[in-house]
């Protein structure tokens, strides 16, 4: 369903090719120059391209902002109708993206999101080992679990060779690997998962990782602080990769650790600040165009 916001005409048509182009045509012919789509588990990636690539501004709405729009103006009724009149309104209003997406970047996204989806696939049959005593059913989970692994390898390979295609991008993925604590994996997602890193401020890319912590205060009430929202897979990365960079890897982030869970912050607590600051590292390296380099503190 495709309403213009203040109007009353709107069309349907079919999510495909053929429904795209009557779509752009119409849409070309009433001079609409913004789109507003709501994300919808990857359905929406066909069509949200072919707009983009005929110059047409797409917002991309998250689900919970619709929602929270409807509430603010206090619409409780929900049909696919009057869903789409309150997308319309809400992308009327909501900041353009200010950094263009780059359509390299979806695809490898797709690529690693496959990698992620191999990950879970394992950690799961090793859950599922624990409980196996029968050696024949145990030799199928092993057997499983390293077709899985060799698969996993040959992704992330195809992936990088993708990635280093492209010079821009491969000098970007080295500033990142230049960051200790930070290995090819977790490069691959902040680079393909967050094509603004560069561009941004830290807390902006604290935020957008969904790793900067909130207040939840309210008069002499001092809540928690928590972190909420973002991109949850590029923050399960970053916090995996936080554990052995602030154990071993980077020795600002062991010394990090150490200062938080001394000062008595729980150890869940000290891994996100590590890993919000291994991101911080990541966006200042590539902002500088500078590989990291190692400090000695002086005497």
């Amino acid at each position: 369903m495709w309403p213009f916001h203040g109007r009353a005409e709107g069309w349907q048509v079919d999510n495909a090719t053929s429904g795209w182009r009557d779509l752009a045509a119409k849409l070309c012919k009433a001079q609409v120059t913004r789109v507003g789509i709501e994300a919808s588990g990857g359905y929406e990636r066909g069509i949200v391209g072919y707009l983009r690539q005929r110059g047409l501004t797409v917002v991309v709405l998250q689900p919970i902002q619709v929602r929270a729009f409807a509430r603010v103006h206090l619409r409780r009724a929900k049909n696919d109708k009057l869903d789409a009149i309150l997308i319309a309104a809400c992308a009327a209003i909501m900041e353009a993206p200010r950094i263009a997406p780059d359509a390299r970047l979806a695809k490898l996204a797709q690529h690693l999101t496959f990698v992620e989806q191999i990950e879970e696939d394992i950690a799961r049959l090793k859950v599922r080992l624990e409980h196996v005593e029968d050696p024949r059913l145990r030799r199928v989970v092993v057997a499983d679990i390293a077709r899985l692994k060799a698969r996993r390898r040959a992704e992330l390979h195809r992936i990088v060779a993708g990635l280093r295609a492209h010079h821009d991008l491969s000098h970007r993925l080295d500033l990142v690997l230049s960051v200790p604590g930070i290995g090819e994996r977790t490069a691959l997602a902040l680079v393909i998962r967050m094509p603004e890193l560069g561009r941004l401020s830290r807390q902006q890319a604290a935020a957008l990782a969904g790793l900067a912590p909130f207040d939840d205060d309210s008069g002499n009430h001092k809540g928690q602080r928590h972190i909420a929202g973002g991109r949850e897979r590029l923050r399960r990365s970053l916090y995996a990769a936080a554990l052995p960079a602030a154990f071993r890897w980077n020795k600002a982030l062991v010394a990090l650790y150490a200062r938080l869970t001394e000062r008595g912050k729980a150890h869940n607590a000290a891994l996100i600040a590590c890993a919000r600051k291994l991101l911080i590292y990541a966006n200042t390296v590539v902002a500088r165009g500078t590989p990291w380099i190692e400090t000695r503190a002086t005497i």
